[in-house]
């Protein structure tokens, strides 16, 4: 039986420089960008959980796009990506995901920020929630977001990653 690639997720593990990140994309885009270093248990668990009737299909070539430009990012050669996401969240992971990726390269906001900017200013905690759920690290740039004092604040790939990428788009 002939799987539709309409339900399979292409996946591969981006490993340039010092980065070793497993990407993984749906025939709609780009839908996973894991942890520096993190086991490809992270990966499978997360597809399980979100795309339960998908099959896991390692494809380079399938990747390559997403590839090159997390590449060109990676490189400083890219301050924005252009390629299709295909997020899969609640509503209101999907608001704070989109208010993400509204956060000019180079630049940092806070949580309360983000609760201001998605209109829900007293669900800050909510917010680092959703960020937390976060699934596409580096395109999603949860990155940015940090404490109100300034602090760098959890992230799911580790501050060490955080404080890399910040530095990266300084």
């Amino acid at each position: 039986m002939e799987k539709n690639n309409e339900s399979i997720v292409y996946w591969t593990l981006l490993n340039h420089r010092m980065w070793n990140i497993y990407i993984a994309a749906t025939a709609e885009g780009l839908c996973y960008a894991g942890p520096h270093n993190a086991p490809f248990e992270e990966l499978s668990e997360w597809a399980k959980k979100r795309l339960s009737t998908y099959h896991l299909v390692e494809d380079n070539t399938a990747m390559e796009p997403y590839v090159q430009e997390l590449i060109d990012y990676m490189e400083g050669k890219r301050k924005e990506f252009t390629l299709h996401l295909d997020l899969h969240g609640t509503p209101f992971q999907q608001s704070v995901w989109k208010a993400l990726q509204e956060i000019p390269y180079g630049q940092t906001v806070s949580y309360s920020d983000i609760a201001e900017r998605i209109q829900k200013p007293k669900s800050v905690r909510a917010v680092g929630a959703a960020i937390g759920a976060n699934p596409l690290l580096i395109t999603v740039p949860c990155h940015r977001v940090i404490g109100k004092n300034g602090n760098l604040t959890g992230f799911r790939g580790g501050l060490d990653m955080k404080k890399k990428l910040l530095e990266l788009e300084q």
